[in-house]
């Protein structure tokens, strides 16, 4: 039988996240059963989300179940296969998990979907053409619904999320702008993403001074937002935002270790007659073709370049996934397996 290291969650946050919350285990690759597909993870994403669904609260995805592999998505090879869709070689994305193999069920629909790589790098499928890269097409597209010339902001602007929406938004004719983390990550932002303006959110740390910021990038002021983030962000920009302005309301990263994310202004709502829709982008399948097909163009075209930060060996993934919720990567957050 082949050997498969997993990563488990062990026990629950008290607070902020430990790697002691996590225990690498030996498993073993059960032998597959007809219609069964065994895929070899290259990369495993990591992604904030991950960290809302460790505690057990009431939330819009089950809590991740205690010993049991950490759930996430995966690029890989099938190795093996029983299905008659999938042959050995494939290269494939799916949410196997973090563990070096996975065993798929065929014929569940979405668990598992064949990729060309072709033109795009097989680890993109995880960001910038894959369930990030679609978040943000999502909430641009379908809730911010910009037109030319409008100004839209997004925060957390450089990681997997916020790169694939300046694009989505430049290629819209918008006026973009991000706010990121140190003054590398804004250079990337406005010198390789396209972005017209970049915030660094570290030296604009309370509300006065991120209004103010927001107030110098945003002259014409703010029509669309999408929200990765949360607190005194939020706050700031809804101080900017225009009539009729839309926000996509994605993450609220700011509030991941459980404690309260009030609004200092929610009267700013009604004043400014603001649209505030919340979505998860793995409700609406029905976009997703049409979404990767436009990121990959971009791709294609070098129009996105995304950066991506990459950890080494399962083993890795705990420290890496603390890192991601500080803020240390810069662009999406790999596990390199093979």
């Amino acid at each position: 039988m082949t050997a498969n290291q997993q990563i488990t969650l062990d026990n629950r946050p008290q607070g902020e996240a430990v790697e002691s919350n996590f225990k690498l285990v030996q498993g073993t690759v059960p032998a597959l059963q007809d219609g069964q597909v065994l895929v070899r993870h290259h990369y495993l994403s990591l992604d904030p989300y991950m960290r809302g669904r460790m505690n057990d609260a009431k939330s819009y995805a089950a809590p991740q179940p205690l010993g049991e592999v950490m759930q996430g998505g995966t690029v890989g090879e099938v190795v093996d296969s029983r299905h008659p869709k999938y042959q050995a070689g494939d290269k494939v994305v799916g949410m196997g998990g973090w563990q070096e193999y996975s065993v798929v069920d065929g014929n569940a629909p979405g668990a598992l979907r064949k990729v060309d790589t072709t033109h795009v790098p097989l680890s993109y499928y995880l960001g910038a053409v894959g369930m990030p890269g679609v978040t943000a097409w999502y909430g641009l597209v379908k809730i911010i619904n910009p037109k030319a010339g409008e100004t839209v902001v997004v925060s957390a602007a450089t990681g997997a999320v916020g790169s694939a929406f300046a694009a989505l938004a430049k290629a819209r004719g918008c006026r973009v702008v991000g706010i990121a983390g140190g003054p590398d990550k804004c250079r990337y932002a406005t010198e390789e993403l396209g972005f017209d303006a970049c915030i660094d959110y570290r030296e604009h740390p309370d509300l006065k001074s991120m209004a103010r910021a927001l107030k110098e990038a945003c002259p014409d002021g703010i029509d669309g937002y999408f929200e990765n983030v949360g607190g005194y962000i939020f706050d700031a920009v809804l101080l900017r935002t225009n009539a009729f302005a839309r926000v996509a309301l994605c993450g609220m990263i700011a509030g991941y270790d459980g404690q309260p994310l009030p609004l200092a202004n929610p009267a700013l709502i009604l004043v400014n007659r603001l649209k505030i829709e919340g979505f998860i982008v793995s409700e609406h399948m029905e976009v997703w073709g049409e979404a990767l097909a436009e990121l990959a163009g971009l791709v294609a075209a070098g129009k996105l370049r995304p950066r991506e930060t990459i950890s080494e060996g399962l083993a890795s993934a705990p420290s890496a996934f603390l890192g991601l919720l500080k803020g240390k990567n810069f662009g999406k957050q790999l596990v390199k397996l093979v």
